[in-house]
């Protein structure tokens, strides 16, 4: 059905006497990151996949942080027409990370740097921590915590793509960025940890031609968990906020053999959550009780 649709969509703009109808809206919103009651059998974050298959002019796929930026994000999407526009958002409760009038900004841009949670005003940051998707965000988010903890002087710059078609070059999508801003955003030469909601080759795939690709290091679903807690299924596809960080400290020039104890104690920390999980059926007391402190 949704292939025909935008197929029909396709062909019916070039018709001139066919008026413009109101966009198809896919709301999905049962996601991959809460097997709470569903299991194995229901993950699969694959129709964004074969969705940006289809024509650059007809789609759109937006994947709001929060409940703010979905409210921007609908509110867009039901006013638009001769469009299918995909809006990823889960159920369950999310800290709103922008108020209303920032999460306008944000969504109307489609991705940007978030001053508030980096650390690298002034300055070329040592390595970006990206993310698209509220789960994603969430731990982008913590393990920048984590990093200003322990790693103080590191510059940690923290980008959140909200249009998931922003990524791609403006000559592949109306709404791609040009070289020039995607280099603003992520450098061409510092490493980038992207934490992705869904499959993570499809980050590579819209962004292969940009500068500095070869730097970039996406995290997301693999196949990975069944019926468990949200925290115990990000770590199980190494989403989670302590692997992400391992990940800054493995890429970014000289920091390994510097942060090895940092290292360890996030491997240690991911051990601990395991094991709770297991023992009592829910997630860690830090992991459910974690807000941004600053």
């Amino acid at each position: 059905m949704f292939n025909q649709h935008a197929k029909w969509l396709k062909v019916s703009r070039g018709i001139g006497w066919r008026r413009p109808i109101a966009s198809l809206n896919y709301l999905l919103s049962s996601l991959v990151w809460r097997q709470d009651h569903n299991g194995f059998s229901h993950q699969d974050p694959g129709f964004i996949d074969h969705v940006v298959n289809k024509k650059a002019e007809i789609i759109r796929v937006y994947l709001p942080p929060d409940a703010n930026c979905l409210l921007s994000v609908a509110d867009h999407c039901l006013r638009s027409r001769q469009y299918v526009n995909v809006i990823v958002a889960g159920k369950q409760p999310q800290p709103d990370w922008l108020p209303m009038d920032e999460a306008i900004i944000h969504c109307t841009r489609g991705a940007g740097i978030w001053e508030w949670a980096s650390n690298d005003q002034g300055g070329e940051p040592d390595a970006v921590l990206a993310c698209c998707g509220d789960i994603p965000t969430l731990e982008t988010l913590a393990a920048a915590d984590l990093l200003r903890q322990h790693l103080p002087d590191l510059k940690v710059r923290v980008v959140n793509v909200v249009d998931l078609m922003r990524l791609q070059p403006e000559t592949e999508h109306p709404h791609g960025m040009p070289d020039a801003e995607y280099d603003s955003l992520f450098t061409t030469g510092r490493p980038v940890v992207f934490a992705y909601h869904g499959y993570p080759w499809l980050i590579h795939r819209l962004t292969y031609r940009r500068h500095g690709h070869h730097h970039l290091h996406v995290r997301g679903y693999k196949e990975e968990g069944t019926t468990t807690t949200p925290f115990d299924m990000v770590m199980l596809n190494d989403l989670d906020r302590f692997h992400l960080v391992i990940d800054v400290i493995d890429r970014v020039p000289g920091l390994a053999s510097q942060a090895g104890h940092i290292r360890q104690l996030m491997t240690d920390a991911r051990i601990r959550c395991r094991a709770y999980t297991r023992s009592h059926g829910e997630d860690a007391p830090e992991i459910q009780e974690w807000a941004w402190p600053y």
